[in-house]
């Protein structure tokens, strides 16, 4: 007697309609899993789309990072994925604690802003040198005219000196100065001063020593604690750091820095919604305490503080930056590869990678903003490229 006839078939399991429901999300992308498109994914565990769909880019990367799948164009699968903008429906249970927390709490407060210099930007010049232009400029090139990454970031640094209509003498405040490029560069070609400020103490150590020969100062201090007036000011690549507590404090110590007929250019990554939260993988791994802000949150912050001169949008720029730049990284690896390990790289690819697919889906974007606190007399003329 076969017993068994009369038994009910056993459940499926628990995940089997997470698995369908990320099946359906990357055929509507056109991804297959193990197909032979150099963007489908090629599974090594069967618990990856499980991951994905339960703890949205928080699993899918960490199973990235644990080897459980690939993808030999990693950033053009991003770029399909984020192109369908279907991911911005996924909010799992999971995560609401988390979701809860970015909306409410002020994550970019002194104290823990200085985590993210300790854990992204102390991670070693040299380790930078190796991935970086010659200046180590970390924020997105301008590639109009430009062949290759060195031109590409010259040329972004000589935009934002025109742009700011800096002349010999003037005073430049560069808010999140990095290694020291756009000072740097600002004041051996159009002969200014000037003082940067950053939370790192790897690159205010670099940017003091390469550029003690030149008439700039390079501080370790929180913006926050800026008490200095400028003919102008710049920043390239912080905002993504302070935080949508803090948005209207950072323009009022904008405001508080730049001389009355002064110019303020703010470049900026920036999202399409103000009603998302920061990517939990980017937040846990790469940026601690991110917030990507949108046009309306900027826009808010400006608000009785700044004219808006001129808005120049060119995020599809921040693709190719982010393509040179892992191509530098993948070559330079085998320096690195025994301190940080193979965790780190595959960490560090999808970090590079994922996001020149976002840019290239224009699921983010790069802003460079130019202010003046009364409006300009006559109006402003954004130079030619």
């Amino acid at each position: 007697m076969h017993t068994n006839t009369f038994l009910p078939h056993p459940s499926p399991p628990k995940t089997s309609g997470l698995h369908q429901a990320a099946i359906d999300l990357l055929n509507k992308a056109g991804i297959g899993i193990n197909g032979t498109n150099p963007w489908d994914m090629q599974l090594h565990s069967p618990d990856v789309l499980e991951r994905g769909m339960a703890q949205a880019n928080l699993g899918l990367g960490e199973a990235y990072m644990d080897g459980d799948w690939d993808a030999e164009q990693l950033d053009e699968f991003f770029a399909r994925l984020l192109g369908t903008r279907l991911t911005d429906q996924i909010q799992p249970l999971r995560l609401v604690g988390y979701v809860l927390m970015a909306k409410f709490l002020n994550r970019q407060n002194v104290e823990r802003a200085r985590k993210v210099g300790e854990v992204h930007y102390d991670l070693g010049n040299d380790f930078y040198a190796g991935m970086l232009d010659s200046r180590l400029t970390y924020t997105c090139g301008y590639w109009e005219h430009a062949e290759n990454l060195e031109q590409a970031q010259e040329a972004k640094l000589d935009m934002v000196c025109r742009k700011l209509q800096l002349q010999p003498g003037m005073r430049l405040l560069d808010i999140g100065c990095g290694w020291g490029s756009l000072l740097g560069f600002a004041a051996e070609r159009y002969g200014i001063e000037g003082v940067g400020v950053s939370i790192s103490k790897e690159q205010i150590a670099y940017a003091q020593e390469r550029y003690s020969h030149l008439p700039i100062e390079f501080l370790l201090q929180d913006y926050r604690d800026l008490d200095e007036r400028f003919n102008a000011v710049a920043s390239l690549g912080m905002f993504e750091h302070v935080g949508r507590k803090n948005y209207r404090v950072y323009m009022e110590v904008a405001n508080r820095a730049l001389d009355k007929g002064g110019l303020f250019l703010l470049h900026t990554i920036g999202k399409n919604s103000r009603r998302t939260t920061p990517d939990p993988w980017v937040d846990k791994y790469i940026f601690p305490n991110g917030d990507l802000p949108s046009v309306g949150q900027i826009g808010d912050a400006l608000d009785d503080l700044f004219v808006l001169e001129d808005l120049h949008s060119f995020g599809a720029d921040y693709d190719k930056t982010l393509i040179a730049w892992f191509q530098n990284f993948d070559r330079a690896w085998p320096a690195f590869s025994e301190k940080l390990g193979q965790r780190f790289y595959r960490m560090w690819k999808y970090y590079l990678l994922s996001c020149a697919g976002a840019f290239r889906a224009r699921d983010i974007q790069l802003w460079q903003l130019v202010l003046s606190k009364e409006g300009l007399p006559g109006g402003y003329r954004r130079p030619v490229s």
